[in-house]
């Protein structure tokens, strides 16, 4: 399997906010900031040649254990949006990752969630080896 290398550790995808994704003053959903940051980590897996299905397929699965955000400005209808998602720490048992929602430069929210790894009967399973970095 492609390993998780050092350049992989952050990536960008740009998101245009829809219409059905906003509230009636036309901001940005609050709990949709969670899907932008799963589309973040999908992209930043697939940039390292691997995806979620192949993933599953091998019986390792990814759920998240912890999740949280901080709103710092509000984003609107038909933003374009950068979602920056960086691995920020992989443990053996599980991989942290940071995001950043941006428009332009400026940091609308940042979001921090962690992942574990189960088999399909829910065991906890060791981040697979092809994450695993030479850094901790």
């Amino acid at each position: 399997m492609p390993k998780l290398q050092q350049n992989y550790r952050t990536g960008e995808v740009q998101v245009r906010v829809r219409y059905q994704e906003t509230d009636q003053m036309g901001v940005l959903y609050h709990g949709n900031y969670f899907t932008f940051f799963e589309i973040g980590r999908t992209e930043l897996l697939r940039s390292c040649g691997y995806t979620y299905r192949e993933m599953e397929a091998n019986g390792t699965l990814g759920v998240v254990i912890k999740a949280e955000c901080s709103y710092h400005k509000p984003a609107k209808y038909d933003d374009l949006l950068t979602i920056r998602t960086t691995v920020v720490r992989i443990t053996k048992v599980k991989i942290e990752y940071e995001h950043q929602v941006l428009r332009d430069s400026v940091l609308l929210a940042t979001g921090h969630i962690t992942l574990a790894f189960v088999d399909p009967n829910g065991k906890i399973l060791p981040v697979p080896d092809w994450i695993q970095t030479t850094e901790s």
